[in-house]
């Protein structure tokens, strides 16, 4: 695709508010277009897929995988960007695709049901990657709320909609920090293994995964599960370390790092993230779980060393401070991603030639691209605690009579009961069947022994 095949937006992929921020300016034509490299035979029940949070980081390269394919290969796939553009978002991530026939966007909030069910029903959807999250691990050591009402409420407000939609698959994309820390001498984690977060994005992560999996068990919903090591690449929001780095280094200033410098991570270009999403969606098994795993481990500190080079800065010492660290930060990650390469996935691109395609692209496009980014390229996040009732009750959309159900079980659940012989309170009704020895409240299930 080439800039004069682009011809502006559709009426509906016209947001309903767009902030200056958000990319609402010409840039977009001047950047180059990635994508994955997969081929697929199109899957015969797989017609309109909706991407959440598709105007973030790395979804816009699976829009124009999938929409290429479908260009040149026929495939009939149509794409919905579903997004609220909050303030990791920009148009600018998707604007080269309104121009295709097969491409929408839907401006909304996937905790808000309506907004859903709406997307859904407007474009009959029968397929859902999940990726909308709040996922900056500073971000939730601050204002943890957010994350869970986004991550896991907002997760649940999806698989209930895509439950009444009879949804045909549903990709829910999840993260290796779900499985925890893992030591040096240990072997890399398989998909069984035992999920162990220690920060409360993880833990965000982790909970979202139990309720896809319990509407897995419960009502046969077509779930699959992604859990990705990091991703890296050109678009993405620069509150992450390479491209926060780079725009740092860009500008001259030195790079900060959280204690040691010496935790690793494993990263993945988001080219290869990309066709390991279109190798799940096309060669996956309803109900399984995948890890993406990468070869190219390597330290902060080392990380740094690679960046200045890229700067071709090699006084390392003037260039790298230290902070405090987080309150707790894993030392590693490690998965075994075998399952899927048993499927025909591969990484592709080696790190250094990842980096330098981002740090190339950073600087030249990424503080036009993003605008004003001073407030996130300090060495933590300024976070604004938010409150936890009104915050809830704002992103649940919890009407009157839901309130007033809520109240009365709350009520109910905290009433004296009649106290038996063996010291045990016994239930009044059905509705609010519940009984509690040694003041724990136990549930019907636990009583009965289920």
């Amino acid at each position: 695709m080439t800039d004069s095949d682009s011809q502006g937006p559709k009426p509906d992929a016209v947001p309903k508010f767009v902030p200056e921020r958000l990319g609402a300016t010409e840039l977009w034509k001047e950047a180059p277009i990635f994508m994955g490299t997969t081929k697929f035979d199109p899957l015969p029940d797989v017609g309109t897929i909706m991407i959440t949070g598709g105007a973030g980081f790395m979804y816009d390269l699976y829009f124009s995988t999938l929409i290429e394919a479908a260009m040149i290969d026929e495939l009939e796939y149509r794409i919905v960007c579903f997004d609220k553009l909050d303030y990791c978002a920009t148009l600018n991530n998707h604007r080269i695709l309104d121009a295709y026939a097969n491409f929408s966007f839907f401006q909304g909030d996937i905790a808000n049901p309506a907004d859903v069910t709406e997307c859904l029903e407007k474009y009959q959807i029968d397929t859902i990657f999940h990726f909308a999250a709040q996922s900056h691990v500073d971000l939730s050591f601050g204002n943890s709320y957010s994350f869970t009402a986004t991550n896991v409420y907002g997760t649940h407000v999806m698989l209930e909609c895509a439950k009444a939609a009879a949804i045909r698959r549903f990709v829910h994309i999840s993260t290796d920090e779900v499985y925890g820390e893992v030591d040096e001498a240990s072997e890399d984690l398989m998909e069984s293994s035992i999920l162990a977060p220690t920060n409360p994005y993880a833990a965000s992560k982790a909970a979202a995964e139990m309720l896809v999996n319990a509407y897995w068990k419960s009502f046969k919903l077509p779930v699959m599960i992604a859990r990705s090591n990091n991703v890296y690449g050109p678009h993405q929001y620069p509150e992450k370390v390479i491209p926060k780095f780079t725009c740092l280094l860009e500008r001259g200033q030195k790079v900060v790092l959280h204690g040691d410098g010496k935790h690793t991570r494993r990263y993945l270009y988001a080219g290869d993230s990309v066709d390991a999403f279109d190798t799940i969606l096309h060669k996956g098994s309803i109900g399984q779980i995948y890890n993406i795993g990468s070869a190219d481990e390597i330290s902060n500190l080392a990380l740094c060393s690679k960046l200045l080079t890229e700067f071709g800065l090699l006084e390392t010492d003037n260039w790298i401070s230290h902070s405090q660290d987080r309150p707790f930060n894993d030392r590693r990650y490690a998965v075994n991603g075998q399952k899927l390469c048993d499927l025909g996935w591969q990484q592709k691109t080696p790190f250094d030639k990842g980096l330098k395609i981002t740090v190339d692209w950073y600087r030249k496009y990424g503080e036009r691209w993003w605008g004003n980014i001073d407030h996130i390229l300090g060495t933590f996040p300024v976070v604004k605690p938010l409150p936890l009732v009104p915050e809830y009750k704002l992103r649940a959309g919890l009407d009157s009579d839901l309130d007033s159900m809520l109240n009365d079980e709350r009520s109910a659940m905290q009433a004296p009961r009649p106290t038996s012989a063996n010291g045990v309170h016994k239930a009044t009704d059905d509705k609010h069947a519940a009984l509690r020895v040694n003041g724990e409240i136990l549930s019907r299930s636990t009583v009965d022994g289920h």
